[in-house]
């Protein structure tokens, strides 16, 4: 493993000096040199605030290149960075800022509006993230440093601010990089601490499985870079290999991904299984599902030529310059998983968490299994704790030098994760096969126990009932012993089609019937119910089940 990250960054600042760093899309573009002038003002604030190494610095905003920039400004310093999703509530963002002890906020314009000061009594300065003017500071000081922060730099480097006189805090691997505040599907928000070897080490498995990213790759950032997946593969590791990354800085919905991949046409793909799944439900589930379609797909000639054009078009959409699209944070459909191997489009399916920082199992799309999530990625082991780990589904245990430190301040939560053995328990089910490939099975704490001790995973049902028609997401739970689904219906498509609330509601009944023809006796559901809103969702989009499941109770 590298020795430092903050050297791996400093060498790519210096060998990249000349070239774009981060875009907002449609908006500002900042070269390396830029970013590293940033992040030297804002050094200067620090020093000036008192901050030390180990300090804590809170950064809340919706993705854009001035995030990226305090980012780096806060572990290249020697503090530690505690991203905070710009989504949460107010409540959630004054707990997470206390909690952490954090002595300075980076703020989005939006976020402050809610927030109060008053609330987050140990904060000692607030900076809004978008111009870096100071909202609130205990000490008159740091406003007088802030109005002649130019004039501060200038003194500092009297020749102008160059390539060498970069010279960043030299981390060692187990000092304490960041700490992020996950909501968990199962719980509430945890501190993960994560140390600069994880990072690291995340950063090395990015150089090793994409080595053609470089510094004239682009990316187009549309996951949150507050949440692990996004900060570590759309961001942090092309600031280590010198590409131009590209924020969407907006709500990243299929049309506006698409003009971006379409423009931007970038070297690689990160994303979540939401965002491929609509893409194949609006626009090709409508195609492949009509009947002269159905007819021509059984001719064997025809049918390997439509896939052929569905898969160009496919690949078109996405940029068409990309090796692979990755696909991560949540279950991916099946069926959608089936029909994009099918015609060869060429995606993998990863997983990880944030306790590792995030990867923990990967294969690239040529080499990988149907419904597998890879195998252990270097640095990592897995083991699946039952007595007959290929056929029988058990926790997934993993360890290695991705893993966190702990949750801060909460030893207890870290001891019932993190055994003295040094294996983490991950919360997700699974098996996994000869060729070591990780099949997941859903997470331990969802399962629901049947009526005779079967095992259900409400996540396989859920994946059955979201191809059904008028269905957008569902949500399986337990309810007086029986099977109860939550469904929010695609209530746009039904307004289209002219149905009413009633006509909705047969709809569903229907579909719930449908699946249970293809379900055991001991997981057929029972009854539906209709939820008239999408359903609340962690960073990485999967479902915050414990609410659901706590509303029903």
């Amino acid at each position: 493993m590298e020795k430092s990250l903050n050297l791996m960054l400093e060498r790519s600042f210096k060998e990249n000096w000349n070239n774009p760093a981060l875009s907002d899309y449609k908006g500002v573009t900042l070269h390396y040199r830029d970013v590293a002038r940033r992040i030297e003002k804002l050094h200067i604030v620090f020093e000036i605030c008192g901050l030390k190494k180990g300090d804590k610095v809170s950064i809340c905003s919706k993705n854009q290149a001035n995030w990226g920039v305090v980012f780096l400004a806060t572990i290249t310093y020697g503090a530690v960075a505690v991203p905070i999703l710009h989504e949460f509530k107010p409540g959630n963002i004054h707990h997470i800022v206390n909690h952490s002890d954090s002595r300075i906020l980076f703020i989005g314009d939006q976020n402050w509006e809610l927030l109060s000061e008053t609330e987050m009594p140990n904060l000692e300065v607030v900076i809004q993230i978008s111009d870096f003017s100071v909202l609130f500071a205990k000490a008159q000081l740091v406003y007088e440093t802030r109005e002649h922060l130019n004039e501060l730099f200038g003194k500092k480097y009297p020749k102008y601010f160059r390539p060498e006189h970069i010279s960043y805090f030299e981390d060692s691997h187990e000092e304490l990089a960041l700490i992020n505040y996950t909501s968990g599907t199962t719980g509430f928000s945890k501190g993960v601490m994560l140390p600069f070897r994880s990072l690291i080490s995340n950063v090395e498995f990015g150089m090793e499985v994409q080595p053609q990213l470089n510094n004239t790759s682009r990316v187009v950032a549309m996951l949150p870079t507050a949440h692990m997946y996004g900060m570590m593969f759309e961001f942090l590791f092309e600031m280590t290999v010198g590409a131009h990354v590209y924020f969407l800085t907006r709500i990243p919905s299929p049309k506006i991904i698409m003009e971006a991949f379409a423009e931007i046409k970038p070297h690689i793909v990160v994303s979540v299984p939401l965002i491929i799944e609509k893409i194949y439900k609006k626009k090709l589930q409508p195609i492949i599902s009509k009947t002269s379609m159905r007819v021509l797909l059984r001719v064997p000639v025809i049918d390997q030529k439509i896939q052929r054009k569905i898969q160009q078009e496919l690949v078109k959409t996405f940029g068409g310059r990309f090796r692979e699209v990755i696909v991560g944070g949540a279950a991916f459909n099946k069926e959608a998983e089936v029909f994009f191997r099918k015609i060869g489009f060429p995606f993998t399916v990863g997983y990880g968490m944030t306790e590792c920082g995030p990867i923990i199992t990967y294969a690239p799309w040529d080499n990988t299994r149907l419904y597998s999530c890879g195998k252990a990625v270097p640095r990592m082991s897995i083991k699946i704790d039952s007595d007959d780990p290929k056929n029988i589904p058990g926790e997934i245990m993993c360890k290695g030098t991705n893993m966190m430190l702990g949750y801060f301040k909460n030893q207890e939560a870290t001891d019932s994760v993190l055994k003295e053995d040094g294996w983490l328990r991950t919360g997700d089910m699974g098996v996994i096969d000869d060729e070591g490939f990780l099949y997941i099975r859903g997470r331990s704490k969802s399962m629901i126990l049947g009526p005779n001790g079967q095992n259900i995973y409400p996540e396989e049902i859920e994946s059955l009932l979201n191809n059904m028609q008028y269905v957008n997401e569902s949500l399986v739970i337990e309810e007086q012993g029986s099977l109860t689904v939550l469904i929010y219906p695609d209530f746009e498509l039904a307004e289209q089609h002219g149905l009413s609330t009633i006509d909705l509601e047969k709809k569903m009944e229907e579909n719930r019937v449908a699946v249970n023809d293809d379900l055991p006796n001991f997981c057929k559901i029972q009854t539906v119910k209709i939820f008239p809103e999408e359903f609340e969702k962690t960073p990485k989009r999967s479902i915050k089940r414990f609410l659901y499941q706590r509303l029903q109770g």
